[in-house]
Parts: C-alpha cells; sequence; structure tokens
C-alpha cells in the first residue's frame, strides 16, 4: 500500500511537471507603479509607489503560474511621474531581445498608469515582433480595499498567452478592457476604469482570463513601424509641450526655444487654436526650422485645419493623438527627418 502510495504521490508529481512545461512562457517585466504600491492603511487613499519587488508580485498572486511559465524580471521601480527616456531605452532593449527568442511567447509590463500611455504608445512604436506586449497597472495599491493589481495583471497574462492577441501591436489591458496602445488614454484620476479609447474605442474585453476581440488596429505599429529601437540613440530631439489658456503669452514658447526645442507639441484650445501673439511666434520659429505641431488641450477629436492654415504656416497636425502621444511620435519623426509635409504624412500613418 505504502509503495502504491509513493507511486502515485510521484506520478502526479510527474504530472504536475510535464504540465508546467506544456505551458507558454511569458516574460513579465516590472517598472514599479501603483500596481507595485502599499499603503500603512486598506482603508487610506495613500501610499508609495514602487514599494512590491516583480518576487512579491508573483508570490501575491500564485494563480499566475496556472497559466503560464514566468519568467519575471524587474526594469525599475518607480512611481510612473518618474518614468524618464533611459528607462524606456532600457526596456524596449530588454523587450526585443525577449521577443526575438522564440520560446517567450509574449511579454507583460506592470507600470504606473500616470505615464503608461506614453510608455505604451513608444513601445509600440519602435519594437518589431507580432508577438504579444501587454502594458498593466492598477489604480489601487497592493494593501488597498478592493485593489485591482491582481485581476488586471491575470488578465494581461491571458491576453499575452492568447493566439489572437498576435500582430495587433501593443496593448493595454486594464479594468477587464483591452486598448490598443495609440488609442489608450487615462481620463480620471482615481477610478479603476480610468482608462479610454475617446476616438475609436476598446478593441477587445478580458474577463477572467476570458479574451475576446472585436477590432483590429489599422495604424502603422511594430512590424510596419519605420522606427526600431535597434537603430535608435538617446538623447532623442527634445520636444517641449506648452499648454495654452485664456490671456496666452508666448513667454512659455519662448523658454522653450531658449532650451534649444527641435519640436515643440501646442496643447491648443478648442481645434489647437491659439492666441495671435503666440500664433506669430509660433509662425517665426516655424521659419527657423523648429517643427511645431498643433495638439488639443480636449480630450478627444481630431485637430483640422481650421482658423489656422496649417500649410501656410508650416505647421503639422496631430490627427487625433493627444499632446504627450504627438510628442513621442514627433520625437521619433526627428530622428528621421525635419521635413515638415514627411512628418505630417507621419502623423497620418501612425
Amino acid at each position: 500500500m505504502r509503495m502504491f502510495l509513493k507511486f502515485l504521490i510521484l506520478l502526479l508529481c510527474l504530472k504536475g511537471q510535464v504540465m508546467a512545461q506544456n505551458l507558454p512562457t511569458i516574460a513579465l517585466l516590472a517598472t514599479g507603479g501603483t500596481i507595485a504600491g502599499s499603503g500603512a492603511s486598506a482603508s487610506s487613499g495613500s501610499y508609495k509607489s514602487g514599494e512590491l519587488g516583480i518576487k512579491e508580485l508573483l508570490k501575491a498572486i500564485p494563480s499566475l503560474n496556472k497559466i503560464a511559465r514566468i519568467q519575471g524580471e524587474q526594469i525599475s521601480n518607480i512611481g510612473s511621474q518618474d518614468m524618464n527616456e533611459e528607462i524606456w531605452f532600457k526596456l524596449a532593449q530588454r523587450v526585443q531581445k525577449l521577443l526575438n527568442d522564440s520560446r517567450i511567447k509574449g511579454v507583460v509590463i506592470t507600470h504606473g498608469t500616470d505615464t503608461l500611455e506614453e510608455s505604451a504608445y513608444f513601445l509600440n512604436l519602435v519594437l518589431r515582433s507580432t508577438k504579444p506586449v501587454v502594458l498593466v497597472g492598477a489604480m489601487r495599491n497592493a494593501s488597498s480595499l478592493s485593489a485591482d493589481g491582481a485581476l488586471n495583471l491575470y488578465n494581461a497574462l491571458s491576453v499575452a498567452i492568447d493566439e489572437k492577441s498576435a500582430n495587433k501591436g501593443v496593448l493595454v489591458v486594464m479594468d477587464d478592457t483591452i486598448f490598443s496602445a495609440r488609442e489608450a488614454i487615462k481620463t480620471h484620476t482615481t477610478h479603476t476604469s480610468t482608462f479610454k479609447a475617446l476616438n475609436s474605442g476598446a478593441i477587445g474585453s478580458v474577463y477572467y482570463g476570458k479574451v475576446r476581440y472585436y477590432m483590429q488596429p489599422l495604424r502603422k505599429h511594430t512590424t510596419e513601424s519605420e522606427f526600431s529601437i535597434l537603430e535608435l540613440k538617446t538623447p532623442l530631439p527634445k520636444v517641449d509641450i506648452i499648454y495654452t489658456h485664456v490671456g496666452m503669452t508666448p513667454d512659455l514658447f519662448q523658454a522653450s526655444l531658449n532650451s534649444h526645442a527641435k519640436g515643440v507639441v501646442i496643447a491648443g484650445v478648442g481645434n489647437g487654436n491659439v492666441s495671435a501673439g503666440l500664433l506669430k511666434a509660433m509662425q517665426e520659429a516655424s521659419e527657423m526650422g523648429v517643427v511645431i505641431v498643433r495638439s488639443s488641450r480636449v480630450g478627444s477629436g481630431e485637430v483640422t485645419s481650421g482658423e489656422i492654415d496649417d500649410k501656410a504656416y508650416g505647421f503639422i497636425t496631430s490627427d487625433n493623438l493627444n499632446p504627450q502621444k504627438a510628442r513621442v511620435l514627433l520625437q521619433l519623426a526627428l530622428t528621421k527627418t525635419n521635413d515638415k509635409v514627411k512628418i505630417q504624412e507621419m502623423f497620418e500613418e501612425y
């Protein structure tokens, strides 16, 4: 009887090992953020981002190991307000190397939500692979009541291993929803449903690991992109964002030029409009070779040549990219060309 029990236990152990070996391998890269945050009290909104490392995150969600073999790495452990170009390059280079590994099915990246949309769009433009890359975060820290990080991470992993997630560019998974990196925008300071795609809608949903897609991203990304992390060098061209308001003067814009900005994104009012004084300064800067992109401080909609004749002034319109994403694309565009016609084409393609 004892021999039989030992044999049964051994058989179950071997079966478990075989099942684990048959699971897809996902690289999980941690950068910090609220999803890795910890607070003193479950009922308090106060917390510190980037307190938990990758090992603690995995230990807190043992069910992850039932759907994939996870290869965890810590890239950084910061609040995403401190995300910078150096970490972007480190992250993108590591992701590209992992994607080139035939053993890796996909990559999941934990990231703070404050700048997640910018990092996601950057990766969407510079990575070369059809494999899934998924960014995920949380709006409530791990110590909080109704913490959302565990389920978000489980769903992100489920998206990464799903065959249907291939060739969709970089994805963002939050609150049971799948977004294209280009379209994902943080819209609320505290709600767990903060991410929206205001111009085009989400491309799919994921409910406790069940993945459904309804749309396909059509703008150029990843394998169709002319930008590659393997060719880029840091620092990227300096591009600033100038936020407009009532009584706007050219002072801040001029300060940007004085700090040697190669390009400036204007978060204009309405359809990217600006005051007469700022418009004159923008025209003069454009004539000197600075690339000016008109975006809008409004949350959605395209910026078009309406009250401002962009061709006459030599400006670029941002299509429907918000200022922060327009900045990312302009930085990359300036590594290729200063030709404003070509840069305008990029904004219409990416």
